[in-house]
Order: C-alpha cells, then sequence, then structure tokens
C-alpha cells in the first residue's frame, strides 16, 4: 500500500468527473489509459500489455492474458481545478458484466475503436448500452498508423452505424481558439438542430454550447491517433478538458454501490459513488453497519481519507451487506443488467474436496459477481453457475485455484432456458395448516418481451391490509420463481395481487410466503406456458463467393436474416439465431472461409424456444414432484391440515375468484341495457294518471337505489404507484379506444355496408364517433387494422374531433390498443370499445374500463337522444329521468297497467 503522491490531496482539488475507458476486445483500451495516465503526469513511464507492466493490468491473470477482466481505477489531473477518476472496463464479452455495472457511476465515457477493424458487433453493444445509461462518450479511434486504415472512411463508417452526430474533432488543433475553423464549425453546425440554429443566428458555437451539447449526447467528438505512438491523445486530453462539465449533486446523502471486491487482507470492499450530499468515516449506512475506512483507490495502491464529497468514487471497509447495484439513501436501486449469462455449467470437484465447504467459498464470488448465479441441487450434490462463456470459464478456474486452493473443472455446459405464459391466468394459494392462515390470489399476465417480471397490487385495503399487501410483494420479488416446464425461470410476466386474505389471531408473515409461491405455481399450472431461449443478433462477413454456403448455414441453425448486403468484396448477413445452434460456428466459418471470414455476435434476448418438445422431453422435468416448489394449496379440517392438488383448489378457496366473477359481471345486464329497454318503453308513460306516475317513480328510485348498492357491494378501488399504489381515478382524463374494424362488423346496418364499400362503412363509424366525441368531451382514439399492407409504416390522422389511427405492418388493432392501454391504463381512465374475448380480459388487467360493441351502440343512441333531451320540458326530463332506472319488474308492471286502460 502508498499513497498517490503525485496528486493534489483528494479534499483539497474542487471539481471531478469520472470517465470510464470502453472498447471491443484488443481496440487498445490499455494502452490507450498508459498513454493519458503518462501525458497527465500520472505515471513516469508508460507499461505495455505485452510486456505485463500495464498501471492497471493489477491481476496476474490479467497480466497472463493480456485482457483486462476486472475493472479498476486511476487517478489522473486534468488541471488545477479538476481531477479525474480513469475507469478501466473489461473489454471482451465474457467479462460485459462487470463493464456494465461501472457505466452506472460514470460522467463520461470515452469509446475506443480499431481503426484497423472498425465498429464490430460489441462495439454497437456499448453504444446501445451507453444511450440506455444516458453516458455522454468521446470517440477516440485508435491503431490509426497502421498500413489501410482511412480516416474518413473510418468517419463514414460511425455515422453510418453509431450515429450521424458523430464529429470529426481531430481537426481541431487549438481547442481554446480553434471554433474559428470554419470548415469544423460548419461540421459541428450540421449535426444538431441546436447547433445549427446558434450557428446562423451568430456566425459562430461557442464552447459552452459544445459542452452542452456533449453532455446532452446531441453530438459525439471523434479523434484519430495512435495510442501506442502518443499520437492524438493529447488533442484528446485537450478535448476532456475543455468540453467536459461537472454535474450538479444534491446536499441530501445518496450513494451507489456498482462493485464487492476484497483486498489481499481478505477485507471486504464496497466500491461506490456518492450520488448525493458526503460519506464520512465511522458514518453508519442505512442505519445498520459503520463505514470503517474510506479508501480512494489509483491501481493498486490508495490514500485513505476522512470525508469524500458527492461524485467521487472511493471503496469502504466495515460493510458486509452490499450489493452490485444498491441504492443508499436517496439512491435508487438499480435495474437488472442488460447482459446475462445464457450458459449453464455443472463445476466438477476433486475427490478430497468438501462441497458444502466449496459452496461457501462460491458464494463470495458470487457476491462480487452477482451473475455467476451459484446454484446448490441438493438432490443431486452439484452445483451450478451461469457463465458467459468459454474465457470467463479459465479465468475462473485460475481465481478459484488462487484464492481458495482447489482445482476444479467444468461440464460441457448447457443453455439456460427461461419460460413465460401467453395468456392471462389466475392463480391461487392457500395455506393453512393447524394454526396458521393466509390465501393469496394473483393476475399472471404476459408481460413484453425484455420486460422480466413486474409486480402490482390492485387489491383494496377493505380486503386485505396495505402492510399485508406489501409483504405478499416482497415475497414476489425474492424469489426466482420457477416454470412448470422445464423448471426454468419465469420472466417477461406481470404478477398483480388482486385478492388476499388473512386471520386476525392465525396469520403470520411466513404463511403469505408460502400462499404467494403456490399462488404463482397454481397459476403457471394453469397458463399456457411458451419455452424461451435466447438469441444472438449477429453481423457476419464472408467472402461474396460463400455467401450462399453462409446463408445455408443460417437456416440450418434456425436463424434469420436479413437480405445480403456488399461491402468490397465481403458480403455482410445480419440477423438473429438461437444461441445453442451458433455456439461451435466460429470455429467452422473460420474453417470455410480460411480465415477471411468475421463473426460477430451480441445477445438480442429471449425468444420462444426452436425446439420445444425436444427440450421438455430432454429436461424430464415434474413439476409436481419438484417439492421445493409446490403446485397445490393446504386447507384445514376437522383441526389438521391436508393438501389439495393445483387442480382442485377453486373447489376450497374461501375468496371469490376475480377472473370469473369479472367474466359473469360482463354477461349481466348492464346500466345501459336497462336504459335502453326503458326507453322503447316510454310511451306508456302517457297512459299514467298523475298518482300512478308518482307511485312508479317511487318504485324506480328503489329499485336504482338496490342495483347501486349491489354494484358497490363488489367493487374494488383501484391503487397503485410505483411502490405498487397509486391514488385512485376520479376526475381524470378520459379515452375511449374503439377498435375500428371488431364495432364495424358487429353494428349490422355498417357490416351491411362493408360487404358493399368498406371505406364508406369506415367513413360512417368515424362521423358516428365524432357526434359522440361531442357529447362525452373524451379523448377518442379509432384503430383500424393495417397489418397485412407490406412495408406500411402505420399512420395518425386527426379526423374532426377524434383521432384515427391505422397500424402499422405486422402490428394489430389488438395489439395497438393493449400497448396503449399498458402505457397510459394506470394514468388515465381509459375505456376500450371491443367484443373481441381475450383482449377484453387482457385489458382488464391493464386498469381499463370495457365497452362491448353492443354497449357503445346504447351509448352513442343514448348521446344522440341527450342533444334532443336539451329541448324537452320539466316534464319530459322527468319522464326520462324515471325511466332511466326501470327494472324489467317496474317495466312489466307498467305494461299491464298499459293494457288495462286500453281493454278499459
Amino acid at each position: 500500500m502508498g499513497n498517490t503522491s503525485q496528486f493534489k490531496s483528494v479534499e483539497q482539488i474542487s471539481k471531478h468527473i469520472n470517465i470510464g475507458l470502453l472498447a471491443h476486445v484488443d481496440a487498445g483500451k490499455t494502452t490507450l489509459s498508459e498513454a493519458l495516465l503518462y501525458l497527465s503526469g500520472s505515471i513516469r513511464k508508460m507499461g505495455r500489455v505485452d510486456n505485463q507492466d500495464a498501471f492497471l493490468d493489477t491481476f496476474d491473470l490479467e497480466r497472463e492474458r493480456g485482457i483486462t477482466i476486472f475493472s479498476k481505477q486511476a487517478m489522473m489531473q486534468l488541471d488545477e481545478k479538476m481531477t479525474v477518476t480513469l475507469m478501466d472496463t473489461p473489454g471482451h464479452i465474457d467479462f460485459s458484466a462487470e463493464m456494465e455495472r461501472t457505466l452506472q457511476v460514470l460522467d463520461y465515457a470515452i469509446l475506443v475503436i480499431s481503426g484497423a477493424d472498425g465498429v464490430q458487433g460489441h462495439t454497437e453493444t456499448l453504444w446501445h448500452l451507453l444511450e440506455k445509461y444516458q453516458v455522454p462518450i468521446f470517440l477516440f479511434i485508435n491503431k490509426m498508423d497502421q498500413d489501410g486504415t482511412d480516416a474518413d472512411k473510418l468517419m463514414e463508417e460511425l455515422q453510418k452505424r453509431l450515429s450521424d452526430s458523430c464529429v470529426n474533432f481531430s481537426m481541431v488543433s487549438d481547442f481554446k481558439n480553434g471554433l474559428s475553423d470554419g470548415a469544423f464549425l460548419e461540421n459541428v453546425a450540421m449535426s444538431d438542430e441546436s447547433l445549427l440554429e446558434i450557428y446562423l443566428e451568430t456566425g459562430g458555437v461557442t464552447s459552452l454550447d459544445l459542452a452542452d451539447a456533449i453532455n446532452e449526447r446531441r453530438i459525439f467528438p471523434c479523434f484519430f491517433g495512435s495510442a501506442l505512438k502518443l499520437t492524438g491523445v493529447s488533442e484528446l486530453i485537450q478535448g476532456i478538458s475543455e468540453y467536459v462539465k461537472c454535474p450538479a449533486y444534491p446536499e441530501e446523502f445518496g450513494a451507489k454501490v456498482y462493485k464487492i471486491a476484497r483486498d489481499e487482507q481478505g477485507n471486504r470492499l464496497t466500491y461506490l459513488k456518492i450520488t448525493g450530499g458526503k460519506l464520512t468515516v465511522k458514518e453508519m449506512l442505512s442505519g445498520k453497519e459503520k463505514v470503517n475506512q474510506i479508501r480512494i483507490y489509483s491501481g493498486v495502491k490508495y490514500e485513505t481519507v476522512n470525508e469524500v464529497q458527492a461524485g467521487r468514487v472511493c471503496a469502504v471497509t466495515g460493510l458486509s451487506e452490499t450489493y452490485p447495484g444498491e441504492g443508499i439513501g436517496i439512491e435508487a436501486e438499480s435495474d437488472m443488467p442488460v447482459l446475462e449469462p445464457v450458459l449453464n455449467y455443472q463445476i466438477l470437484l476433486p475427490p478430497e474436496c468438501d462441497v458444502h465447504q466449496m459452496l461457501r467459498c462460491l458464494r463470495q464470488l458470487e457476491e462480487e459477481e452477482p451473475l455467476l448465479h451459484i446454484v446448490w441441487n441438493e438432490a443431486l450434490g452439484e452445483i451450478h453457475a451461469q457463465l458467459m462463456g468459454a474465457v470467463q470459464i479459465e479465468v475462473l478456474k485460475s481465481l478459484i485455484e488462487e484464492r481458495f486452493g482447489v482445482r476444479v473443472e467444468f461440464d460441457a455446459g448447457n443453455i439456460v432456458y427461461k419460460e413465460t405464459i401467453a395468456n392471462t391466468v389466475e392463480g391461487v394459494g392457500h395455506f393453512e395448516p393447524l394454526r396458521h392462515y393466509a390465501e393469496v390470489h394473483l393476475l399472471l399476465e404476459p408481460g413484453e418481451v425484455g420486460s422480466g417480471l413486474q409486480f402490482f397490487t390492485d387489491c383494496s385495503e377493505d380486503v386485505l391490509d396495505k402492510n399485508w399487501q406489501r409483504l405478499i410483494l416482497t415475497h414476489l420479488e425474492e424469489k426466482e420463481h420457477l416454470g412448470v416446464l422445464v423448471g426454468a425461470p419465469i420472466t417477461d410476466m406481470r404478477i398483480t395481487l388482486a385478492a388476499g386474505k388473512a386471520h386476525l389471531k392465525h396469520t403470520e408473515g411466513g404463511d403469505f410466503r408460502q400462499a404467494t409461491y403456490r399462488a404463482v405455481r397454481q397459476g403457471l399450472k394453469q397458463a399456457e406456458s411458451v419455452l424461451l431461449e435466447p438469441f444472438y443478433e449477429y453481423r457476419l462477413e464472408v467472402p461474396i463467393e460463400m455467401v450462399g454456403r453462409a446463408m445455408s448455414d443460417l437456416q440450418r441453425m434456425y436463424g434469420k436474416f436479413d437480405t445480403p448486403r456488399q461491402e468490397g468484396e465481403r458480403a455482410v448477413l445480419t440477423g438473429s439465431v438461437p444461441v445453442v445452434t451458433m455456439r461451435d460456428y466460429q470455429t467452422e466459418m473460420i474453417s470455410y472461409t480460411k480465415g477471411r471470414g468475421r463473426l460477430f455476435c451480441t445477445l438480442k434476448g429471449y425468444f420462444p424456444c426452436h425446439n420445444t418438445e425436444e427440450v421438455v422431453e430432454a429436461a424430464g422435468y415434474d413439476s409436481e414432484r419438484d417439492l421445493d416448489n409446490p403446485t397445490g394449496s393446504v386447507f384445514c379440517a376437522h383441526g389438521a391440515g391436508f393438501v389439495v392438488k393445483w387442480d382442485e383448489v377453486e373447489e376450497y378457496m374461501h375468496l371469490e375468484h376475480i377472473l370469473k366473477k369479472a367474466e359473469e359481471q360482463e354477461e349481466q345486464p348492464t346500466n345501459q341495457e336497462y336504459i335502453s329497454a326503458a326507453v322503447r318503453r316510454a310511451k306508456v308513460i302517457s297512459a299514467l294518471t298523475p298518482e300512478e306516475e308518482a307511485e312508479l317513480e317511487q318504485m324506480a328510485e328503489a329499485a336504482r337505489k338496490k342495483r347501486e348498492q349491489a354494484r358497490k357491494k363488489y367493487s374494488y378501488r383501484k391503487e397503485l404507484d410505483s411502490a405498487c399504489y397509486k391514488k385512485t381515478k376520479e376526475n381524470l382524463k378520459e379515452y375511449l379506444l374503439v377498435d375500428g374494424y371488431n364495432i364495424i362488423f358487429a353494428w349490422e346496418e355498417l357490416r351491411q355496408l362493408a360487404e358493399v364499400n368498406m371505406d364508406g362503412a369506415r367513413g360512417k363509424l368515424m362521423d358516428i364517433l365524432s357526434n359522440y366525441q361531442g357529447v362525452k368531451k373524451c379523448s377518442l382514439i379509432l384503430v383500424f387494422d393495417a397489418y397485412k399492407l407490406e412495408g406500411f409504416p402505420g399512420e395518425t390522422q386527426k379526423y374532426h374531433n377524434i383521432h384515427v389511427v391505422y397500424t402499422k405492418e405486422a402490428e394489430t388493432a389488438d395489439q395497438y390498443i393493449e400497448k396503449v392501454a399498458h402505457e397510459i391504463g394506470r394514468k388515465y381512465q381509459v375505456t376500450v370499445a371491443t367484443s373481441d374475448g381475450t383482449e377484453q380480459v387482457i385489458i382488464r388487467g391493464q386498469g381499463c374500463h370495457l365497452l362491448s360493441a353492443k354497449e357503445l351502440k346504447i351509448e352513442v343512441e343514448l348521446a344522440q337522444k341527450e342533444l334532443r333531451e336539451e329541448y324537452l320540458g320539466k316534464a319530459g326530463r322527468t319522464r326520462n329521468y324515471l325511466f332511466n332506472y326501470l327494472d324489467e319488474e317496474t317495466a312489466k308492471q307498467m305494461e299491464d297497467v298499459r293494457i288495462g286502460r286500453k281493454q278499459k
């Protein structure tokens, strides 16, 4: 250990930024870090990767392999008032998780691209990740000293494959005075509308304007050079010094944990960025643990400080329960990483090794690298780990031997599958052994691709106390729930707490844990499960004469590809392909192209499996025999608990079935139908005497109150916020979404017109709904399918006072309405008009109201009638009020009176 004496004390510097170095493997990222540290005066001599003496390659494994495995940091001083924490991240795709966690604490990033190779597949992945985390980017195109590199062609490739806002800053030799360069200013102005306006108004662009544009990711400065030859690096340093802006931080304390590690003495280190206020030694974090020491690392050395201000990255000791991605204080917890392992391996231990002791050791590594996901199979006595690829396996083997003294091996590995569902179901879990009680009803709905698991509550506090609801949501989030096809983790689902029940005396917290787990499993058993497998997004470059072979291979591997395009003497194929079929293709491709082909793969996500039946059969998973994840429930009778199978739970459950009750209510006569019946009998009113009219008015009022009480008895007040509770929807803006063709073919007069002239039917419906909107004053969106029109991009039109949407190619009206309902259904009062049964179930799950085609027609007729009634006298309004609340029994009495009078 030693102090980084070449710097001023960390506490004396007023401005500070954190800059990360990112690159595809072998782009020269570590060499650039050496050049930056050397030219800024932070180190006296440049190290080299091939000499195994790079300043930031602090681990023996990194020196041996010549790659960065763990993220590290170094301090460098740009000027008297600003220091930079330079954070070197792994470039190899196998260590992407380590890199992605570091992105969350960066203020800026330097993306390094090899001038000899250009933009590669992993480069595009890094670009998208930086976009996700909204990190401003400086680009350094390295290795420009090699033969065949062309800055103009590379600049064209950057603008085509990354962003047309990439701007060549290498043409500016003096950043203080270089803004008078006309050609440079024109290039900058043409890259951003705001800068173009400033340039046209003032004839120039200031450094502050450029700094704002870079910070807001409106332009991306590009520098060309060679880190090894120290060309172009000084210009990069000048550009950073001139154009970076220090973020502003709140006074209230906050911190983001991005890494867990251990020092040479085995002390647990929590790496974090202070995002608000300050952190001092001996301070209690989250009221649980005390900070013993604060370290500012630079390479292997560090400086201890008593206090660290917002914006700085540090490592602290004394914390034993922190984890990567954790938010402390005002800082929120991070989302799940985009890049995740897709391969599962069994760790093979030597015979003399204690498996349980090794499991505890591996848990330490999992703490430092959460995506290892160490799994203990109790039944088989096996340890499994999820990894990204072969390089990570070799590194992990060396790390285990170095740290724990055990030589392990890994099996051939298999794919990490996931499961989701294709329909909406209600899962019920009941846990009632003697002196325990809990029942949980969950709505399980399909989610968007890549959305993961989302948890909500739509349960009234009158039904279940808020504390119990929060506990249920905690139990949903704490466990990795397994599917019922192959026992793989579930994903891409919305799980909503619909109802629950506790016992005043016997319910304990653990009861709801059991009921919640069982509700999920019982729902999955009912649902139409879908097996998902990981897919690569690939870019395959082969000689033109071999493109046929490549296309044939991709079809054999169940891949999809776009139309091949020619780039020079190469054909380029892009598309997606299952990971399992592409695993060994790199070696095969290099062989048949004799080294002239290139393949770049990045994880695209999880999609339906190409060979589900084969995988399910091979897995041999029986969900009924999985005792750790039971599908049935426990009920109590005669003082003893008994198990009920999942398909019999509904016969024993204590609460009503939410989905079935909603369907039954849908089939009951609605208020609109009662009104319609009353209107059709309105002629009877003329046959009544004033006394009979008064008597029937009392009867109608009583019937109205009775129905209103029955309606209120089963209504639920919806409360849902980001922690799953929100305010009610009273007095919110109203939206009406109408499935156009569904309505046309449901209304007889429009259906007949459509058989002759579909355009005429559409126009008439648009006119009808225009008039309806004029009465109701809601925002009305009419949606028509255009998904069969090849290449149609979709279109939205304003027709008088309504919006008309024609969906894009491959998107149905149902899909569009479900998407919009998902986006605004929890914020506004949304009603969807359709008679599609499946869509109605999905829409109801979004918290929206429903109108069938028949009900919408009644609503439209009543709206037209409402206009006419504006001119009725008081008697007419009274009679209309009376008949608005007639039920069938009252109407029958009125009909009897009318018939009797006629006979007299």
